[in-house]
């Protein structure tokens, strides 16, 4: 039986992970947090990888709160970028593989056409470069090490923009919403059948890109969950970024091109519309 460690057990993707672990029966999963192991301590790292022969690592723990990570730079590059190094270390020394989680805030948001794997990073905030230094180190100390780089994030789980736009839509008689950034929303359950494929088929190492299917704003994101939840009582406006100021900046454009990963993994992807109704038939449940 391999044994698979998941780190961030708790946030929205290792929550995804764990829900899915019946249909895994081959696998021993080893479920982590900051107080069950702390991976900013490399040593705690090195020996809780090989004491419990770990073949695979999940790193789902990061720090993305992306406002926050401007005034707490040090610990953000801790979790974002030292930690993976230490994660990265202990599995190339059990000849483990790593599966490393990212973000398409290592982009500007500056293109206009959908971001590859070969696109030149050039992050403009704290977490974007800490992000982009955590996929580095991994590279860096782990030869099968795979870089996952994902978008607008949502679940069941934690705290969300889909449970968030829920909860304002019901409040609120009006409620205003961006529409000069766009990109695509992963539903978490999805990445982590993802990920999964990807153990199951046999790791390749390199950077992979991976939301859900098709373009959106985060204006038309709204309405889709406001008229999938049946919201009618709440006007939705679309406002522009610099409307709402923010200490990090965020990317215009993030869409994220997704062939590579199909391609080798045999993946099949959904339309982020048909991922979302998943979602929120499941938040009804």
């Amino acid at each position: 039986m391999k044994t698979v460690l998941v780190t961030g057990a708790n946030g929205q993707l290792g929550s995804s992970i764990h829900a899915r672990i019946s249909q895994y029966p081959g696998y021993n999963f080893l479920f982590t947090d900051i107080d069950t192991l702390d991976i900013c301590d490399k040593e705690a790292v090195r020996k809780y990888v090989l004491e419990n022969d770990v073949q695979y690592v999940m790193n789902c723990a990061a720090y993305t709160a992306v406002d926050k990570a401007e005034d707490n730079q040090e610990l953000c590059d801790k979790l974002n970028h030292v930690a993976p190094g230490y994660l990265a270390a202990a599995a190339e020394a059990c000849g483990a593989a790593l599966i490393q989680v990212s973000t398409d805030y290592v982009f500007d948001g500056t293109g206009h056409t959908p971001y590859t794997e070969e696109a030149a990073t050039c992050p403009n905030s704290v977490y974007g470069f800490t992000k982009l230094a955590g996929e580095q180190a991994v590279m860096k100390h782990c030869s099968r090490a795979m870089i996952i780089r994902t978008a607008w994030l949502y679940s069941i789980y934690g705290n969300n923009f889909v449970k968030t736009m829920l909860r304002l839509g019901r409040e609120r008689e009006t409620l205003g919403v961006v529409f000069d950034q766009i990109g695509t929303p992963t539903y978490a359950n999805d990445l982590a059948r993802a990920i999964f494929a990807a153990v199951n088929r046999g790791i390749v190492p390199g950077i992979y890109h991976f939301s859900n299917e098709g373009v959106c704003s985060w204006y038309d994101f709204t309405l889709a969950i406001h008229r999938l939840a049946g919201i009618k009582t709440c006007k939705v406006s679309p406002l522009h970024t610099d409307e709402f100021p923010a200490k990090a900046p965020r990317p215009h454009y993030s869409v994220l091109d997704k062939t590579k990963i199909k391609k080798t993994f045999g993946i099949d992807i959904p339309h982020w519309e048909a991922s979302l109704a998943v979602c929120m038939k499941n938040l009804e449940e």
